[in-house]
């Protein structure tokens, strides 16, 4: 899977992201401008020591996104959206854009590509999802449709064990 953040602006909800990509082996690309710098410390705080481990390209543009990958297929995760993302059939090497924090991703974008922009219920009164929530409530929802292909799908005690191992 690959996540598309088209502009982000706050650096916590990317180092969250960032962390969240590694745990499920996802490919992160990054959409300039950015409201930050990638060294920043809370990048890395929220990141913790995974970032060093992230799958990272960045792009000028969301047009050299475009030129470097041509065939992508591409959801897009927006509030104003009519299909809602549990009706999306994800692919293993989809791509899910989502866009900055203020704004989210532009109406431009979403006008062309009405069939595969999805949303997340929730009530009339929110705005919207914290941008690192929304990242993990759609991602983990791909990747449970892709049967979560390569991932550990059960954990282990630190000290004791299950009783029916």
């Amino acid at each position: 899977m690959h996540i598309i953040l088209h502009q982000p602006e706050i650096p916590a909800n990317t180092g969250n992201i960032g962390r969240t990509c590694v745990a499920t082996g996802t490919a992160l690309h990054l959409i300039e401008p950015l409201g930050f710098r990638l060294d920043e410390k809370s990048i890395k705080r929220a990141g913790m020591d995974y970032w060093e481990h992230l799958d990272v390209t960045r792009y000028m543009n969301f047009q050299e996104f475009q030129d470097r990958h041509p065939d992508a297929k591409i959801w897009y995760a927006t509030t104003k959206a009519k299909r809602l993302y549990t009706e999306a059939a994800f692919g293993q090497d989809d791509y899910i854009m989502f866009g900055k924090e203020s704004a989210g991703i532009p109406e431009e974008l979403l006008v062309e590509n009405e069939e595969t922009c999805i949303r997340i219920p929730m009530l009339d009164e929110i705005r919207s999802l914290n941008l690192s929530n929304a990242v993990a409530v759609v991602l983990y929802e791909a990747l449970r449709q892709n049967g979560f292909a390569g991932m550990q799908l059960q954990g282990e005690l630190h000290r004791l064990s299950w009783e029916n191992n």
